[in-house]
């Protein structure tokens, strides 16, 4: 008798279907790259990044005209149990904040030249309180995945994934916890500023709901919704989608990466076309870097969530395509090459 079908078939099959970074773009870059009038290798990881943007985007000349902030913004159940130091009503007033231009990542986003998008992710209707059940009927996560792979539409080159919702901290540290075990107190920090008790009732919240779920962890797709969040299944739509459109990505901090680890889990080659924009000041989000093998652009002890991080890294990356896109080979330079010899 065949086995019962799952809603997250699909999303395996995709996953086993990613395309590979392009060959044949990456050598063209390479190529023009030792001809530009500095020494190779001077520009260290700016050379790594225009690279990876040619092999991602399958362009021997990448561009950088249309890059993108997705913010997808979900509540959590659990923020009931008193770990945030914040209610759940101000993911709400975020949300308003974004759209009227207010908020930290509007500014770096029109700073840098970044698209900003904003999703709101059944706000009204949070998740279940991760300690008591799953968080999403598995149906449910599988529509949030691919809600999260449809928004990036409309011919945009670099993908930078963020969040907003007060308690997915909390939803990302019992994430890691499930995926890499040790203690809830290794993978949980202060999140938006909770005091000594708050810390407390986040911890034993990880540690109560990665316990209830442990049968089920297993299975990264299933360790996503149940412990996951509407805005965690959504950012790992997105995640899946760029790489099925040859757009590179720039991951943010640690809630963003809690939907990277769960492809990773899956497949350690679905983030081979995603860069860790930053590393954050919070909890252990340096030991989920070293795990998913990402090292980080940026080191400002930020811990804002939004795609701030992500979004402050794109500058980085145009100023390495315009170094290697404007800069004169030695020969348009008149100027000798290395000495053979």
């Amino acid at each position: 008798m065949p086995a019962t079908a799952s809603p997250f078939d699909s999303i395996r099959d995709l996953i086993a279907l990613m395309p590979p970074a392009s060959e044949g773009a990456l050598a063209a870059v390479s190529a023009r790259e030792i001809q530009l009038t500095k020494p190779q290798g001077s520009l260290g990881r700016l050379e790594e990044i225009v690279a990876f943007l040619a092999a991602w985007q399958g362009k021997a000349e990448p561009t950088l005209d249309r890059p993108l902030v997705a913010i997808f913004a979900g509540n959590h159940g659990v923020a009931a149990k008193g770990v945030s130091a914040f209610p759940a009503s101000v993911t709400r007033a975020m949300m308003e904040n974004f759209s009227a231009g207010g908020a930290a990542i509007n500014q770096i986003c029109a700073a840098y030249g970044v698209g900003l998008k904003v999703f709101d992710l059944a706000l009204d209707i949070p998740t279940k309180d991760i300690t008591e059940a799953p968080a999403m009927e598995a149906a449910a996560a599988a529509a949030t995945f691919a809600f999260g792979m449809e928004a990036i539409a409309g011919g945009v080159d670099l993908l930078c994934v963020g969040e907003m919702g007060i308690a997915n901290t909390t939803v990302a540290a019992a994430i890691y916890h499930g995926l890499y075990g040790g203690a809830a107190e290794d993978w949980v920090g202060r999140g938006t500023g909770v005091d000594e008790a708050g810390l407390e009732r986040k911890i034993a919240a990880v540690e109560a709901a990665v316990a209830l779920h442990r049968p089920f962890l297993d299975d990264p797709l299933e360790l996503m919704r149940r412990l996951g969040g509407r805005e965690i299944a959504a950012m790992a739509g997105a995640i899946v989608a760029a790489r099925m459109q040859n757009i590179p990505v720039i991951l943010d901090g640690y809630v963003s990466c809690a939907a990277a680890a769960i492809l990773h889990a899956i497949d350690p080659r679905a983030l081979d076309h995603c860069l860790a924009g930053h590393v954050s000041a919070e909890g252990a989000h340096a030991e989920v870097l070293r795990r998913l093998g990402k090292k980080p652009l940026l080191d400002l002890d930020l811990r804002l969530g939004e795609g701030s991080g992500a979004a402050l890294a794109v500058g980085i990356l145009k100023a390495a395509l315009a170094c290697h896109t404007g800069m004169a080979t030695f020969e348009q330079a008149q100027v000798a090459g290395k000495a053979e010899g």
